[in-house]
């Protein structure tokens, strides 16, 4: 019997100006969808025009300058709403949608959604189940002692998954959907049980001890920093008064 993982998966990554999911935008997304393990990977690509400035920092890491995405790039009302309702389609077949650090890029879609369409992603996902696996918690839990960082390129030379292209939105999901599998096989015994929903549910109970973990650490190294242990997506911040 085929396990899920080794079947239809989905995969979601975004590239922005920064990393505060409050302020930032998104300056190109992807989607890229596999129907079975090997198989081919169809992608779909956004460019988006952010109306603001790309600090050098973040085109130093992506390569999209002002200047390209200006030319080149959409506004970013009508993008938001197809990479909302693409999501959605994609999720209402019921894939499983893989989000590398995924308070990351849900809850800035959700706050450009806010920005740019005065909605959210709840209203583009009402009435359609989102079952998320993001290959950082993943691993986080499963080889808790295991030493060194865990970002995207790190994880990929652990499980030996090939990266081509990194900070590329498309590569990014594409290595993001490969390593969910590379993951899943290393500890079939523990996870191939479980459906791709319960293992959801288990996913923010193991970020919510994740952050609490790392908030932990902060404070014993002296610089205390609070980590936000919502996952797959960070409630909104409550208005100014």
């Amino acid at each position: 019997m085929m396990h899920w993982f080794e079947g239809p998966l989905a995969a979601f990554d975004t590239e922005t100006t920064g990393v505060d999911v409050e302020r930032d935008r998104i300056v190109s997304a992807a989607l890229v969808a596999q129907d079975t393990a090997g198989g081919r990977v169809r992608v779909t690509r956004w460019l988006v025009n952010p109306g603001v400035p790309v600090p050098p920092g973040a085109t130093e890491i992506h390569g999209l300058t002002d200047d390209h995405l200006q030319r080149n790039g959409r506004w970013p009302a009508p993008v938001m709403d197809e990479i909302a309702r693409a999501l959605a389609e994609s999720c209402a077949t019921g894939r499983p949608l893989v989000v590398m650090n995924a308070p990351f890029d849900l809850t800035l879609l959700d706050r450009e959604l806010k920005r740019h369409r005065a909605s959210s992603l709840a209203r583009y996902l009402d009435g359609v189940s989102m079952r998320v696996v993001d290959p950082r918690v993943l691993d986080k839990h499963l080889d808790r002692y295991r030493k060194g960082r865990r970002t995207l390129t790190d994880l990929c030379a652990s499980y030996e998954v090939v990266l081509d292209g990194a900070h590329d939105a498309a590569a990014d999901a594409t290595a993001s959907l490969e390593l969910v599998r590379a993951v899943c096989r290393r500890f079939s015994t523990r996870l191939e049980r479980l459906s791709p929903s319960e293992l959801h549910t288990l996913q923010a109970t193991w970020h919510a001890a994740q952050a609490r973990g790392l908030e932990a650490w902060f404070a014993k190294s002296g610089t205390p920093e609070a980590v936000d242990p919502s996952w797959p997506l960070r409630p909104e911040l409550p208005a100014a008064a």
